[in-house]
């Protein structure tokens, strides 16, 4: 086999050999050399926040007079390139490497240093532009990557997981309206209860996804102070004065979301407890979604043999061997996709603990993890909402028949006979396999025609009885 054509080039560690075809130098080959690590790699809108962030540090530069407007709009434009998502596949570093990021960055400037010096008409990759030089002007790996982690993950809590939520908190509330009158068992300890309506429980689910909504929102401005301008330990050496401001005013209006300047970069690089909150906002949220696609899991078991309150709709992907089988898939992959969020929340909180006096080294991993749960859980509500909760229908003919078996509502005579006869009651019609009514009428604790005055479901779903007891 012919060996692919490279090209040679030289940093201050020697020369190495470079596939032809790649926009990455040498920093980023010696890198992809050494780390073969998994699989892994960074998506794409971290790759977007790279770019942002290098195109608002060469502007700002350039508004500072640290770059001449040439160089800085060069660098500039390649860098907007890379935000475009135009040149994903020169980022070929997996997310095991350095903990500060450092092979991500210079990947970032090697391949904008590139684009830049070959929009300019030279063939030298290294000039006249720099990767360390100008495209890294002013900045260190330890502030840049932690100021990329806060872009990315603010965009895709923004752009992409609230927009998803609220599509299912409407799915959910559109069930909620139109299933209020439906009257059904309740159950609570996984055990026939006092009766609800469908459109409680389903009302239920869509308060819990609007809460997860409030509570991203409640974690974003954690995400708005960026450490950029801390340089290499905080201190910012090596940068202009003005640069923090000038560059969080460019990354602001670059993504239209308020980013600032941290007061205090050292708490931006040495530690990440910003994430961290968001991370658990994302596992509060998985949570949300588990008991969600749970409780339609079960009150769609069936169809004959399970509750069966529910009918799960029939997507085609049935058994391999039992023919016509319909499974709850849509419920599988929600509460999977809540294990792993709720796995990577135990990955950011390990990784978040491992800030030490000046830097935090486990930066990559988290900004994967919190990507990734954002990712997967916007994917799995949008999906929910579309292929399951758009979907369902209620079972009236079950939910009647399993209302009018259960025993619990013998609680409506609580406050008519007392807890005792009532109690009575209720064993002596599981015990003899009668009706409620036929039991309360053989002890002779309360008439047929009290007990249809006295018991009736449709008055139960509301305050208004005094109940003895707990759940």
């Amino acid at each position: 086999m012919t060996a692919a054509p490279t090209r040679t080039e030289t940093d201050s560690l020697g020369t190495i050999d470079i596939p032809a075809d790649r926009l990455w130098g040498p920093q980023t080959e010696r890198a992809r050399r050494l780390f073969r690590i998994g699989t892994e790699r960074f998506p794409a809108g971290l790759i977007r926040a790279v770019g942002l962030q290098k195109q608002a540090a060469a502007e700002a530069n350039k508004a500072l007079g640290e770059l001449p407007a040439d160089i800085a709009d060069a660098i500039a434009a390649a860098a907007a390139e890379v935000a475009a998502n135009r040149h994903d596949a020169e980022f070929p570093l997996p997310v095991w490497q350095t903990g500060s990021g450092t092979q991500t960055n210079m990947n970032a400037n090697e391949v904008i240093a590139h684009l830049t010096n070959r929009a300019l008409g030279s063939a030298d990759t290294r000039r006249p532009i720099h990767p360390n030089d100008h495209v890294n002007r002013g900045q260190s790996s330890n502030d840049m990557f932690p100021t990329v982690m806060h872009v990315a993950a603010a965009e895709a809590v923004t752009r992409e997981l609230i927009p998803a939520l609220e599509a299912l908190h409407a799915s959910l509330a559109r069930r909620a309206a139109a299933w209020q009158a439906i009257v059904k068992v309740g159950r609570t300890h996984m055990m026939d209860a006092v009766p609800v309506t469908l459109g409680q429980e389903a009302a239920a689910w869509a308060r819990q996804v609007e809460l997860g909504i409030a509570r991203l929102s409640d974690a974003l401005p954690g995400l708005m102070p960026l450490p950029q301008g801390g340089t290499a330990a905080g201190t910012g050496l090596n940068r202009h004065p003005d640069f923090a401001h000038a560059f969080a005013d460019r990354m602001a209006g670059l993504t239209k979301l308020p980013f600032t300047a941290n007061p205090n970069p050292f708490e931006g690089m040495g530690a990440h407890d910003a994430l961290v909150q968001l991370s658990g906002t994302l596992n509060t949220l998985a949570v949300s979604l588990n008991k969600i696609g749970n409780d339609v899991r079960l009150l769609g078991s069936g169809p004959r043999a399970g509750i069966a309150e529910l009918l799960i709709p029939a997507d085609g992907l049935s058994s391999s061997i039992m023919p016509g089988k319909t499974n709850p898939t849509q419920s599988e992959a929600l509460t999977m996709v809540a294990a792993q969020v709720m796995g990577n929340h135990v990955t950011v909180t390990v990784a978040g603990a491992q800030g030490h006096l000046e830097l935090n080294v486990f930066k990559p991993v988290i900004i994967q993890a919190v990507l990734q749960s954002a990712r997967l859980l916007g994917d799995a509500a949008r999906s929910f909402a579309a292929n399951m909760v758009d979907r369902l229908e209620p079972n009236l003919p079950r939910i009647a028949d399993n209302l009018a078996k259960s025993l619990m509502l013998v609680t409506a005579l609580n406050p008519r006979i007392g807890y005792d006869k009532a109690v009575q009651i209720a064993k002596a019609a599981l015990a003899e396999d009668i009706t409620l009514k036929e039991a309360a009428a053989r002890l002779g604790h309360v008439s047929p025609e009290d007990f249809d005055r006295w018991v009736r479901p449709e008055e139960m779903i509301r305050p208004g009885t005094t109940l003895d007891g707990g759940g």
